[in-house]
């Protein structure tokens, strides 16, 4: 691994500065795929991918290699080249959960764990919700819980980003005829309680736009740590 400042982590930043790079460095290196200093996950697992944070013409020719002509990938916070078309995303805010308290699973409210036979279920709700990127192994990135109702899925969040010490939360959606009910903060203090018991502790990303969310978690005791800005680029080619 590379020592040279330029690469998050391994710089001696915070792990939650380049969070995909320590992710792919830390627990999520099985998923890793690598050229030079670049990495990223499988195209049907997550769409990020990691430069260094200060990445020379060398690293984005190595991660268009890496992912090919025509691909589109996420990037957080930084800017690739002129010839990279870009596609913005939007302002987001990195929330940090230091003191937000979780809820054990008491079986009493439907909870359940989501697994490989909810993968088809899963995708469409996220896909008619749309909390983000979640693509057909996205699940395989840590634990996914959901509740149903009358046997269909109306909800559903889960772990993605996992750099050392830290978990995100993500994929966190309702049905729009189940909102209101309080199942997305259900889920998601189920999933912090799973966290704290690893010794880990909670975060998420959300785009400032969306300030519903935004408040909802703010209610539950995340805070601020950072602004980043999301956007999608593709590689250079047909």
């Amino acid at each position: 691994m590379p020592k040279d400042g330029r690469d998050g982590p391994a710089g001696g930043t915070h792990p939650l500065d380049n969070p995909v790079r320590s992710s792919l460095c830390g627990p999520h290196a099985q998923f890793a795929q690598r050229r030079g200093s670049v990495l990223r996950y499988p195209a049907d697992v997550s769409p990020f991918v990691a430069v260094p944070d200060r990445p020379r013409a060398a690293d984005w020719a190595d991660l268009a290699a890496l992912a090919g002509p025509g691909a589109v990938l996420g990037l957080a916070g930084i800017a690739p080249p002129d010839s990279w078309p870009v596609t913005p995303i939007g302002d987001g805010v990195q929330l940090v959960g230091e003191g937000v308290e979780g809820a054990a699973d008491d079986g009493d409210d439907g909870v359940v764990r989501l697994g490989p036979g909810d993968t088809e279920e899963m995708l469409d709700l996220a896909m008619r919700t749309r909390p983000g990127p979640f693509l057909p192994r996205t699940r395989e990135l840590g634990e996914f819980l959901g509740i149903r109702r009358g046997g269909a899925l109306v909800a559903m969040a889960g772990e993605r980003l996992h750099p050392p010490g830290w978990t995100e939360i993500s994929g966190v959606c309702t049905e729009e005829g189940w909102r209101g009910h309080g199942f997305a903060t259900r889920l998601m203090r189920v999933l912090v309680a799973g966290i704290r018991a690893r010794g880990e502790t909670p975060f998420l990303h959300a785009l400032a736009s969306n300030t519903g969310a935004v408040r909802l978690y703010e209610s539950m005791g995340f805070r601020l740590r950072r602004t980043i800005t999301f956007s999608a680029v593709r590689v250079p080619g047909p």
